[in-house]
Formats: C-alpha cells, structure tokens, sequence
C-alpha cells in the first residue's frame, strides 16, 4: 500500500481529507505522541496512540455514499458521526487487529465507556487540538495536565465536550451520556 506522507503522519491511500483536515490530524498526532513521550509509554502504546491519531479522521471528508458503505446504515447517527465508523472499519479490512485502537477511532466524536488510555487520550487529543480557535488558553492548560493527571484531566474534558454539546443545542449520544456516568 502507498501511502501520503507529512511532517512524519503517514496516511493510507484510502484517505480523504483536506488540507485543513490533514493539518488538525498532524496537530492531534503531534499532541499524542508528546504525552506518549512524557509519559514514557511503552513503545507498542505509543504507537498504537500516534496510529490512532492519525487515522481517527482518514475518511473525515469523504463522500456519503462511502462513508455509509464502510460505516453501514446507522440511522442514529448523523451524517458527520460517520467518519470513525468508516474509517475503523477499513482499518480492519485493512488488517488492523488492535481493539482499542480500532474502538478509538470507531468511537472518537462521541467516546466509550469501554476506552482503555488509547481511545481516552484521543478523545483529549481531538478536542485539545492546539489549531482550534476557542478557548485557547484554557485547552491550553488542560493539554498541558494530560502527563500529570491523565484521568483527572480526561474527566475535565468530557464534561468540557458535554456542556458544548449542551449549549449548542446538539444531541447527547446514549455512548456520550454514559461516558460522563461512568467518570463523574
């Protein structure tokens, strides 16, 4: 398999994003390998967290008709809920084996209750992404606290994703509801 490659996040062949979408993953991936460093992981979890990064918006700008093939018909979620279905799915097809890295992806917007740290740190990484124009210095501060209190912080940050959903008038997800249950 060929792959596209920059600023040392390698994408499969299969992916489909924009520049703008390329930018926000290399930023997550870049995110996830520092803690994976300050937290001196061992070598297969931090892989296993850069492959998360990386992947966890492969097929974020492709076309429905795609997205529904890879993801199924999942009626319950919306048309922009896809995109870790889609691309878990054809990380499998593609050989990939790691559950928690698989579920990661899978479920990246929304979260699990089953999450081990890899499937934690990318719900974090996601929402912390330094690009992101709001609440700079207060994702700031929590991105910086990932290595000193990952659980601590994981918890601040599904309640940070929560309240937004809240505000915005969004739709609360069973998964998401019982992420927040299962860490209050």
């Amino acid at each position: 398999m060929t792959a596209s490659t920059r600023s040392g996040v390698v994408l499969p062949t299969w992916a489909r994003v924009s520049e703008k979408r390329r930018a926000h993953i290399e930023r997550v991936t870049a995110l996830l390998d520092s803690w994976a460093a300050r937290l001196a992981l061992p070598i297969e979890e931090a892989q296993a967290w850069h492959d998360a990064g990386r992947l966890h918006d492969a097929l974020r700008d492709a076309p429905e008709a795609l997205l529904r093939e890879l993801a199924g018909d999942s009626p319950e979620y919306s048309l922009e809920m896809l995109h870790g279905s889609a691309a878990a799915e054809q990380m499998r097809r593609d050989g990939e084996t790691r559950g928690d890295v698989l579920d990661a992806v899978r479920f990246h917007t929304i979260g699990a209750v089953r999450w081990g740290r890899v499937g934690r740190a990318l719900y974090m990484a996601d929402y912390l992404d330094p690009g992101r124009g709001f609440a700079r210095a207060d994702r700031g501060y929590l991105a910086a606290q990932v290595p000193a209190d990952f659980d601590g912080t994981f918890r601040q940050v599904v309640r940070a994703r929560l309240e937004w959903a809240l505000r915005e008038g969004m739709r609360l997800y069973p998964e998401a509801v019982a992420l927040w249950n299962s860490v209050r």
